[in-house]
């Protein structure tokens, strides 16, 4: 048993799935499977996933999302994946971070958006002590005025889903597919994406990151390292992800309407 384990007796067990450039369409259809049919609690890290990939929230709608001509022309993939939240390029300069949990582990925490946004502030404070200017900026997380980190919710009847795309690095071009938002945060004051958004790799490394976010967790659970290849479905529950990719006719169908 290591010291963090000894620490960490008497927390809610916390499943830990590390993963390194998963496909983030396998990713999100993954974490909607743990969300409806598993009952326990989990951290997927996942660094970086392969191709370059939009990535739409549940209700986002492409024509006013994406310069669908460029991204037709250049075959980006577009997924619409199950939680709400906002639009983003996601490529292998993308960390993600996510927590599944059932609604009682966390004692007092209330199971509704912004308790849940508010405790994840809470935890990356730990994450990124001592390094620039972090905190919660409505449901982004910044840098001073620039934001690194997009969040995405879905809450259900006995659990829980908060994840994360972190931008550790950034290509400039990729950012041309995405149009400006109509509904953007205020703090945003119509900046262009390039003037909003920030790099983490200004103020850590990857593996800093990650490490320190393994280790904030273990302040409220007990962590385990599982495998990917140890997760099922059980076999009574029959489970129909929701996330997927656009078609191109839709995309294509999506451009002739506007």
């Amino acid at each position: 048993m290591t010291i963090s384990q000894t620490r960490n007796i008497g927390l809610p067990l916390m499943n830990l799935l590390k993963l390194k450039g998963f496909s983030i369409l396998l990713q999100l259809q993954l974490e909607e499977q743990l969300l409806r049919t598993s009952s326990e609690n989990w951290c997927i890290l996942n660094d970086g996933t392969s191709d370059p990939t939009v990535v739409m929230g549940v209700s986002g709608k492409p024509a006013e999302l994406l310069e669908i001509e460029s991204v037709v022309l250049d075959q980006v993939p577009v997924i619409r994946r199950f939680t709400g939240g906002g639009t983003v390029l996601v490529d292998d300069g993308t960390i993600f971070v996510t927590f599944i949990c059932s609604k009682d582990a966390i004692p007092g925490l209330q199971p509704y958006p912004r308790p849940i946004m508010s405790w994840s502030s809470l935890l990356y404070n730990k994450v990124f002590q001592g390094i620039g200017d972090f905190h919660l900026r409505e449901n982004d997380y910044v840098f001073g005025e620039r934001k690194f980190g997009g969040n995405a919710q879905s809450i259900i009847r006995s659990r829980w889903i908060h994840h994360t795309s972190f931008l550790w690095d950034y290509k400039v071009g990729n950012m041309s597919y995405l149009k400006l938002p109509k509904r953007a945060p205020e703090y945003r004051l119509s900046r262009g994406h390039l003037d909003f958004i920030c790099r983490m790799k200004d103020y850590m490394t990857r593996s800093n990151f990650i490490e320190r976010t393994v280790e904030a967790t273990g302040f409220y659970f007990s962590v385990r390292s599982v495998d990917l290849e140890a997760i099922e479905t059980p076999s009574n529950i029959k489970f129909c992800p929701s996330s997927r990719l656009l078609a191109k006719q839709e995309l294509e169908a999506a451009a002739r309407a506007l």
